[in-house]
């Protein structure tokens, strides 16, 4: 069943009305010859209801979950209403674009999660359209209260800092709480999508595969990238997963409401900055003899692919697994700099500086997701190239300050 969006879909005579309804229930359908058959038992939710003109339920739910209609005749328990999606992380960088791309798309009932501490992440949220919004340390609790009005979750949230090298915090907040939430959607039978990141790949010495019989090679360069590492692998030793679940391995991600981030903004949002104000762009040199100043290559990313990358999985729910998310083209920072200067009719300028100490020995020169498995399981709406991404990033949202 798809999921439904809040206003009802017209279906030729029908309305289909969203709901969720998540139990162990036996499939009912017709088959071709339109006699009501059973395809098993599973456990997942419904997205949608559909009314006929004359009232006559074609699809109900009851409370243990939904049977077909003939069967339905003496059941008068149905509940309808809007389903839940939560976004953790929603006051960050991709959580927030995430909750500006759901409410564009016509989903409703939209729960922002996460310590809404940091003043200058407010501008993420405004204009958003929030039932709920969750402080991060009382989520659990209210999940458990919510559970059967929530139809997806979207776990954004982490500490993102690759320069964060307290192991305590990182566990606390990429490994332990993504514990739980993925707990209670194993209890309540959500759907979930998370965020890993490509740090847990490191230098790349093994590659940039999301092969899951490879996962155990990897050797993160960071503490940040060790502890999505970590829980990778917790989630792949899980018997009991949610009805579908997909992690996603994050690449160079850049993009409209990253403004907040600072140091660890991307180097476009820098770059940007750096041109309009001294006409020039600093680059990190090399400090490898086997790389040349600015030809460190990366996977870059632009948000709005990672945002239809999520939909889709949420929307079809197959193919649980682990996956890359970039492009499968790495470029370098060289040809990441030039169109911004061409998008600002600036004529380019370029210095090298050298990487900070705290990061130097951590430093990634070359990352390129593998895309191969992501393309299996289905999707095939292409990627921004680099130059596209630019030239929408630029004067859409940076130079007008316009947010997602």
């Amino acid at each position: 069943h798809p999921i439904g969006k809040k206003q009802g879909i017209g279906f030729g005579a029908a309305q289909v009305y969203p709901f969720t309804q998540r139990n162990s229930y036996n499939h009912a359908g017709n088959n071709e010859n339109g006699q009501l058959m059973s395809f098993g038992n599973h456990r997942c939710f419904v997205g949608a209801i559909i009314i006929t003109e004359y009232g006559n339920t074609n699809c109900s739910a009851h409370k243990w979950g939904i049977i077909g209609a003939s069967a339905m005749q003496n059941r008068t328990e149905c509940r309808i209403f809007d389903p839940m999606i939560v976004v953790t992380g929603a006051a960050g960088f991709i959580g927030s674009a995430m909750l500006g791309h759901l409410q564009a798309l016509g989903y409703g009932d939209l729960v922002a999660v996460d310590d809404f501490s940091n003043p200058a992440k407010n501008p993420n949220l405004e204009g958003k359209k929030l039932s709920h919004c969750v402080h991060r340390d009382d989520f659990f609790a209210w999940f458990e209260k919510h559970a059967e009005r929530i139809q997806f979750v979207h776990h954004i949230g982490a500490r993102t800092d690759t320069a964060e090298f307290g192991e305590d915090v990182l566990n606390h907040l990429n490994l332990e709480y993504s514990k739980r939430v993925w707990e209670l959607c194993v209890k309540h039978s959500v759907p979930l999508n998370y965020a890993s990141s490509a740090a847990t790949y490191g230098a790349g010495e093994n590659g940039f595969s999301d092969d899951p019989e490879k996962l155990q090679n990897l050797q993160p360069l960071n503490p940040y990238g060790l502890s999505k590492h970590k829980f990778d692998l917790w989630v792949m030793q899980q018997e009991r997963t949610p009805p579908f679940w997909a992690g996603f391995k994050f690449f160079n991600v850049f993009g409209p409401n990253e403004y907040h981030k600072k140091r660890m903004a991307s180097v476009v949002f820098h770059a940007y900055n750096q041109i309009k104000e001294t006409g020039k762009v600093s680059l990190f040199r090399s400090h490898r003899p086997d790389f040349e100043d600015g030809k460190q290559l990366r996977d870059f990313v632009y948000v709005k692919d990672v945002l239809k990358v999520l939909v889709f999985f949420m929307e079809n729910r197959r193919n649980s697994g682990l996956y890359n998310l970039g492009t499968g083209t790495a470029r370098t920072f060289q040809d990441l700099v030039l169109p911004i200067f061409s998008a600002m009719n600036t004529r380019p300028v370029i210095e090298f500086i050298d990487i900070p100490t705290d990061i130097r020995e951590k430093y990634q020169y070359h990352t390129c997701a593998d895309m191969d498995r992501l393309l299996k399981a289905g999707y095939n709406q292409g990627f921004y190239t680099l130059e596209a991404a630019v030239n929408d990033y630029l004067p859409n949202y940076l130079t007008s300050g316009n947010y997602m």
